[in-house]
């Protein structure tokens, strides 16, 4: 859906269009914060922003008050002018999600937001993305059960590269016959290795 790997079988539409036909439009509609955080270590946070912001063609004025916006969103004005290298993996990994963000893309894809982080700074990246909702799609890869609790209106289970189940919470575990995200992953996954 991303654009980055070709498609196997199948077809997927990011607002209306094709991911294989139109992946010049798709990756108009986008932003994709990967699981390797890819900042630029000898830029500063302002700079990493305003490079990207840069690469979509956005006049001086427009780099400036969408750099700025994003630095309050996420709260970065301590770092602002900190170089890349020197910022906690926490910090890291924002920076990383607001450069896919200063696009404005209507769909944002996270692969594991959190990983490799302590306890602090992934609550301090869930309520950042939390702050996200109703103003653009998430679509995130997690291996957290609880991330996905918190984070996810609709939760897809994934097993051995296959969609096994998909719904809310309440519906997994309606499905699963069990409490809890945790609980509902482990029975949907013990009956799809039954069933192979």
């Amino acid at each position: 859906m991303s654009c980055l790997s070709a498609s196997t079988s199948g077809e997927a539409f990011i607002n209306g269009h094709n991911c294989i036909s139109e992946s010049d439009s798709v990756k108009k509609e986008i932003g994709i914060s990967p699981q390797e955080t890819s900042v630029a270590e000898n830029l500063t946070v302002r700079e990493n922003l305003e490079f990207i912001a840069s690469v979509y063609g956005f006049d001086k004025d427009k780099i400036k008050s969408r750099t700025a916006e994003i630095i309050q969103l996420f709260s970065m004005q301590e770092v602002e002018n900190a170089r890349a290298k020197t910022l906690s993996g926490g910090w890291k990994r924002k920076l990383s999600i607001a450069m896919a963000l200063i696009s404005e893309p209507k769909v944002l894809f996270l692969d594991e937001p959190t990983l490799g982080l302590d306890v602090l700074a992934r609550r301090e990246l869930w309520t950042a993305i939390e702050s996200l909702k109703g103003k653009i799609t998430i679509i995130l890869t997690t291996h957290y059960m609880e991330e996905a609790e918190r984070l996810s209106d609709k939760i897809a289970i994934m097993i051995d590269g296959n969609i096994s189940a998909v719904g809310t919470l309440a519906d997994i575990e309606k499905i699963a016959g069990k409490k809890g995200l945790e609980n509902s992953f482990v029975e949907i996954a013990e009956r799809s290795r039954k069933n192979v």
